[in-house]
Protein backbone atom coordinates (compact mmCIF):
# COMPACT_ATOMS: atom_id res chain seq x y z
CA UNK A 1 0.00 0.00 0.00
CA UNK A 2 1.94 3.45 -1.08
CA UNK A 3 2.09 6.01 1.31
CA UNK A 4 -0.93 8.17 -0.19
CA UNK A 5 -2.90 5.33 0.30
CA UNK A 6 -1.66 5.31 4.23
CA UNK A 7 -2.67 9.30 4.50
CA UNK A 8 -6.15 8.40 3.20
CA UNK A 9 -6.77 5.66 5.30
CA UNK A 10 -5.48 7.29 8.51
CA UNK A 11 -7.86 10.72 7.67
CA UNK A 12 -10.57 8.48 7.05
CA UNK A 13 -11.23 7.69 10.86
CA UNK A 14 -13.48 9.39 12.49
CA UNK A 15 -14.45 7.68 16.33
CA UNK A 16 -12.03 5.43 18.32
CA UNK A 17 -14.16 2.49 17.29
CA UNK A 18 -13.00 2.78 13.61
CA UNK A 19 -9.44 3.39 14.56
CA UNK A 20 -9.48 0.16 16.13
CA UNK A 21 -11.13 -1.77 13.74
CA UNK A 22 -9.04 -0.63 11.14
CA UNK A 23 -5.92 -1.45 13.37
CA UNK A 24 -7.32 -4.98 13.61
CA UNK A 25 -7.87 -5.27 9.59
CA UNK A 26 -4.31 -4.18 9.37
CA UNK A 27 -2.86 -7.27 11.82
CA UNK A 28 -4.92 -9.51 10.25
CA UNK A 29 -3.98 -9.15 6.72
CA UNK A 30 -0.72 -10.78 7.21
CA UNK A 31 1.43 -9.21 10.21
CA UNK A 32 -0.14 -11.90 12.73
CA UNK A 33 -0.10 -14.51 10.73
CA UNK A 34 3.55 -13.96 10.24
CA UNK A 35 4.01 -13.56 14.05
CA UNK A 36 1.64 -17.03 14.66
CA UNK A 37 4.46 -19.15 12.05
CA UNK A 38 7.19 -17.11 14.01
CA UNK A 39 5.53 -18.50 17.32
CA UNK A 40 5.57 -21.98 15.83
CA UNK A 41 9.07 -21.96 15.60
CA UNK A 42 9.83 -21.05 19.45
CA UNK A 43 7.36 -23.19 20.53
CA UNK A 44 9.34 -26.22 18.86
CA UNK A 45 12.72 -24.76 19.65
CA UNK A 46 11.55 -24.33 23.38
CA UNK A 47 10.73 -28.48 23.58
CA UNK A 48 13.95 -28.92 21.83
CA UNK A 49 15.53 -28.22 24.58
CA UNK A 50 13.46 -30.30 27.41
CA UNK A 51 11.49 -27.01 28.45
CA UNK A 52 7.45 -27.57 29.55
CA UNK A 53 5.01 -26.40 27.05
CA UNK A 54 3.65 -24.24 29.64
CA UNK A 55 7.09 -22.93 30.46
CA UNK A 56 7.40 -21.74 26.90
CA UNK A 57 3.71 -20.53 26.61
CA UNK A 58 4.72 -18.24 29.31
CA UNK A 59 7.39 -16.88 27.88
CA UNK A 60 5.31 -15.78 24.75
CA UNK A 61 3.01 -14.19 27.26
CA UNK A 62 5.36 -12.33 29.19
CA UNK A 63 8.74 -11.31 26.99
CA UNK A 64 6.64 -11.44 23.77
CA UNK A 65 9.95 -10.78 21.70
CA UNK A 66 11.86 -13.31 19.67
CA UNK A 67 14.90 -12.54 19.74
CA UNK A 68 14.64 -12.64 23.76
CA UNK A 69 13.00 -15.74 23.88
CA UNK A 70 16.09 -17.32 21.50
CA UNK A 71 18.50 -15.98 24.20
CA UNK A 72 16.45 -17.41 26.73
CA UNK A 73 16.83 -20.65 25.57
CA UNK A 74 19.90 -20.95 24.24
CA UNK A 75 21.22 -19.61 27.28
CA UNK A 76 19.19 -21.90 29.42
CA UNK A 77 20.28 -24.88 27.50
CA UNK A 78 23.74 -23.90 28.02
CA UNK A 79 23.11 -24.19 32.09
CA UNK A 80 23.39 -20.26 31.99
CA UNK A 81 22.25 -18.75 35.52
CA UNK A 82 19.26 -16.88 36.25
CA UNK A 83 21.01 -13.29 36.76
CA UNK A 84 22.92 -13.46 33.39
CA UNK A 85 19.81 -14.73 31.48
CA UNK A 86 17.83 -12.06 33.41
CA UNK A 87 20.55 -9.07 31.51
CA UNK A 88 21.08 -10.60 27.97
CA UNK A 89 17.08 -10.77 27.49
CA UNK A 90 17.28 -7.23 28.95
CA UNK A 91 20.06 -6.05 26.54
CA UNK A 92 18.61 -8.10 23.43
CA UNK A 93 15.05 -6.20 24.50
CA UNK A 94 16.37 -3.18 24.38
CA UNK A 95 15.28 -1.89 20.93
CA UNK A 96 11.47 -1.16 22.65
CA UNK A 97 12.79 1.32 24.74
CA UNK A 98 13.52 3.04 22.04
CA UNK A 99 10.23 2.04 20.20
CA UNK A 100 8.54 3.00 23.09
CA UNK A 101 10.16 6.16 23.33
CA UNK A 102 9.38 7.21 19.61
CA UNK A 103 5.87 6.05 19.75
CA UNK A 104 4.77 8.11 22.63
CA UNK A 105 4.85 11.01 21.78
CA UNK A 106 2.72 10.08 18.46
CA UNK A 107 -0.43 9.59 20.97
CA UNK A 108 -3.02 12.36 22.23
CA UNK A 109 -1.64 13.64 25.72
CA UNK A 110 -5.26 12.31 27.41
CA UNK A 111 -3.77 8.60 26.33
CA UNK A 112 0.03 9.08 27.89
CA UNK A 113 -0.93 7.37 31.31
CA UNK A 114 -0.21 4.23 32.58
CA UNK A 115 -3.02 2.23 30.53
CA UNK A 116 -0.70 3.05 27.51
CA UNK A 117 2.43 1.46 30.02
CA UNK A 118 0.74 -1.55 30.44
CA UNK A 119 -0.14 -1.80 26.44
CA UNK A 120 3.19 -0.99 25.78
CA UNK A 121 3.80 -4.67 26.61
CA UNK A 122 2.02 -5.86 23.79
CA UNK A 123 4.57 -3.74 21.19
CA UNK A 124 6.82 -6.05 18.77
CA UNK A 125 9.09 -4.95 15.91
CA UNK A 126 5.75 -5.61 13.65
CA UNK A 127 3.25 -3.62 15.57
CA UNK A 128 5.33 -0.77 15.99
CA UNK A 129 5.66 -0.38 12.13
CA UNK A 130 2.76 -0.75 11.93
CA UNK A 131 1.31 1.91 14.18
CA UNK A 132 4.09 4.27 12.57
CA UNK A 133 2.16 3.74 9.20
CA UNK A 134 -0.97 4.05 10.54
CA UNK A 135 -0.30 7.09 12.88
CA UNK A 136 0.20 9.08 9.22
CA UNK A 137 -3.00 11.45 8.68
CA UNK A 138 -4.84 9.78 11.68
CA UNK A 139 -5.96 12.55 14.50
CA UNK A 140 -4.04 12.54 17.87
CA UNK A 141 -7.09 11.02 19.61
CA UNK A 142 -7.27 7.91 17.72
CA UNK A 143 -4.07 6.52 17.38
CA UNK A 144 -3.96 4.68 20.76
CA UNK A 145 -7.01 3.08 19.87
CA UNK A 146 -5.25 1.89 16.29
CA UNK A 147 -2.26 0.71 18.31
CA UNK A 148 -4.78 -1.27 20.57
CA UNK A 149 -6.12 -2.80 17.38
CA UNK A 150 -3.08 -3.49 15.74
CA UNK A 151 -1.04 -5.10 19.00
CA UNK A 152 -3.57 -7.45 20.58
CA UNK A 153 -4.68 -9.79 18.00
CA UNK A 154 -1.08 -10.30 17.44
CA UNK A 155 -0.12 -10.49 21.36
CA UNK A 156 -3.25 -13.02 21.65
CA UNK A 157 -2.24 -15.09 18.49
CA UNK A 158 1.23 -15.69 19.77
CA UNK A 159 0.18 -18.41 22.67
CA UNK A 160 -1.50 -20.76 20.54
CA UNK A 161 1.22 -20.39 18.28
CA UNK A 162 3.72 -21.32 20.59
CA UNK A 163 1.82 -24.10 22.02
CA UNK A 164 1.06 -25.80 18.25
CA UNK A 165 4.48 -25.47 17.88
CA UNK A 166 5.68 -27.09 20.64
CA UNK A 167 3.43 -30.34 20.08
CA UNK A 168 4.70 -30.08 16.84
CA UNK A 169 8.11 -30.31 17.28
CA UNK A 170 10.05 -33.51 16.04
CA UNK A 171 7.10 -33.59 13.09
CA UNK A 172 8.77 -30.67 11.06
CA UNK A 173 12.28 -30.55 10.11
CA UNK A 174 14.74 -28.32 11.76
CA UNK A 175 15.29 -26.19 8.42
CA UNK A 176 11.46 -25.85 8.66
CA UNK A 177 11.49 -24.17 12.21
CA UNK A 178 14.16 -22.03 11.88
CA UNK A 179 12.50 -20.68 8.66
CA UNK A 180 9.25 -19.26 10.71
CA UNK A 181 11.56 -17.89 13.67
CA UNK A 182 12.99 -15.99 11.09
CA UNK A 183 9.57 -15.13 9.12
CA UNK A 184 8.68 -12.21 11.53
CA UNK A 185 12.26 -9.74 11.09
CA UNK A 186 11.45 -10.32 7.27
CA UNK A 187 8.18 -8.94 7.85
CA UNK A 188 9.60 -6.37 9.99
CA UNK A 189 12.66 -5.33 7.47
CA UNK A 190 9.65 -5.08 4.80
CA UNK A 191 7.20 -2.78 6.45
CA UNK A 192 9.88 -0.81 8.25
CA UNK A 193 11.60 0.08 4.70
CA UNK A 194 8.29 1.29 3.86
CA UNK A 195 7.82 4.33 6.78
CA UNK A 196 8.45 7.50 5.05
CA UNK A 197 11.42 8.47 6.39
CA UNK A 198 14.58 7.79 4.50
CA UNK A 199 16.78 7.68 7.37
CA UNK A 200 14.90 4.03 8.23
CA UNK A 201 15.48 2.38 5.23
CA UNK A 202 19.45 3.47 5.61
CA UNK A 203 19.13 1.90 8.66
CA UNK A 204 17.43 -1.34 6.84
CA UNK A 205 20.03 -1.53 4.65
CA UNK A 206 22.83 -1.01 6.95
CA UNK A 207 21.00 -3.67 9.13
CA UNK A 208 20.79 -6.12 6.09
CA UNK A 209 24.42 -5.90 4.98
CA UNK A 210 25.98 -5.72 8.46
CA UNK A 211 23.86 -8.57 10.02
CA UNK A 212 26.16 -11.26 8.64
CA UNK A 213 28.96 -9.86 9.06
CA UNK A 214 28.29 -9.67 13.05
CA UNK A 215 26.82 -13.07 13.20
CA UNK A 216 29.87 -14.36 11.75
CA UNK A 217 32.67 -12.94 14.26
CA UNK A 218 30.08 -13.19 17.30
CA UNK A 219 26.57 -14.49 16.97
CA UNK A 220 25.71 -13.79 20.56
CA UNK A 221 26.20 -10.11 20.03
CA UNK A 222 25.66 -9.59 16.50
CA UNK A 223 21.89 -8.29 16.85
CA UNK A 224 22.72 -5.66 19.45
CA UNK A 225 26.13 -4.73 17.46
CA UNK A 226 24.00 -4.40 14.44
CA UNK A 227 21.49 -2.46 15.52
CA UNK A 228 24.21 0.31 17.54
CA UNK A 229 26.67 0.19 14.47
CA UNK A 230 23.74 0.05 11.59
CA UNK A 231 21.16 2.57 13.10
CA UNK A 232 24.56 5.26 14.08
CA UNK A 233 25.40 4.87 10.72
CA UNK A 234 21.58 5.64 9.21
CA UNK A 235 21.95 8.33 11.66
CA UNK A 236 25.12 9.93 10.53
CA UNK A 237 24.29 9.38 6.60
CA UNK A 238 21.17 11.01 6.92
CA UNK A 239 22.55 13.68 9.06
CA UNK A 240 25.28 14.47 6.20
CA UNK A 241 22.65 14.65 2.94
CA UNK A 242 20.59 16.74 5.41
CA UNK A 243 23.36 19.29 5.77
CA UNK A 244 24.21 18.82 2.15
CA UNK A 245 20.43 19.53 0.94
CA UNK A 246 20.21 22.86 3.50
CA UNK A 247 23.37 23.89 1.99
CA UNK A 248 22.78 23.68 -1.81
CA UNK A 249 19.53 25.48 -0.52
CA UNK A 250 20.82 28.51 0.40
CA UNK A 251 22.94 28.90 -1.67
CA UNK A 252 20.05 28.57 -4.19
Amino acid sequence: MSHDAHLHAGSSVHNRRQAFRMGMQWAMRAPMWVLFAGMLGIGAMGKSIGLSDGYVVASSMFIFAQPGQIVMMDMLASGAALVPISLAVGLTSARFFAMSVSLFPLLHKRHRNWRTVLASHMLSMTTWALSMRGFEGMALRHRWYFYLGVSLPCWLIALPGTWIGYHLAGRVPEAVTLTLVMLNPLFFFVTFADIKAPINRWAAGFGAVLMPLFYFLDGASSLLLTALVGGTLAYVVQRKLDQRKTGSGART
